[in-house]
């Protein structure tokens, strides 16, 4: 099950980041032009805040199976624990709910906006914040902090 895991997290990441993208596209966009937040737009809103929370359901699940916390957890208090069991441990779980929470507030803030102008240019900015964090966050292959493969498999 927790290969299984690993790799649901790994792919979904994938979608959380092409849905941000998307529609911090459409947020910049609708934020510079006079367009109206239509029925697409709306259920972008929504679907990018949902597959982050997925995501972060599975990151929670995975977090408390892990092995790799399990160390974190057992050896917490040693002043030589490498680098790696800490980020995992604390930095990547923190940053990604922060990352979560933003996105949720900046979907939920946008929803609220009277004008069209208020949605995409609400929707923009807190994904944005929320994009940068994951960013800062995730296990890249060539990340200096921890490093994981693009995908991972079974």
């Amino acid at each position: 099950m927790y290969t299984s895991l690993l790799f649901l997290h790994s792919l979904t990441r994938w979608f959380v980041l092409a849905s941000l993208l998307y529609a911090l596209y459409r947020g910049l966009r609708g934020w510079q032009r006079p367009i109206p937040f239509d029925r697409w737009d709306n259920t972008l809103r929504h679907s990018t805040a949902t597959i982050a929370h997925v995501q972060l359901m599975i990151g929670y699940t995975l977090y408390f199976n892990s092995p790799v916390i399990q160390y974190f957890r057992d050896h917490a208090t040693e002043t030589d624990l490498p680098y790696e069991f800490r980020f995992f441990g604390l930095i990547h779980i923190l940053l990604m709910t922060i990352a979560v929470v933003l996105i949720t507030i900046g979907s939920a803030m946008a929803r609220r906006q009277q004008t069209d102008h208020g949605k995409f240019k609400t929707m923009a900015i807190w994904f944005l914040l929320g994009l940068i964090v994951i960013l800062i966050a995730v296990p890249w292959p060539f990340s200096p902090l921890a490093n994981r493969p693009y995908i991972r498999h079974f």
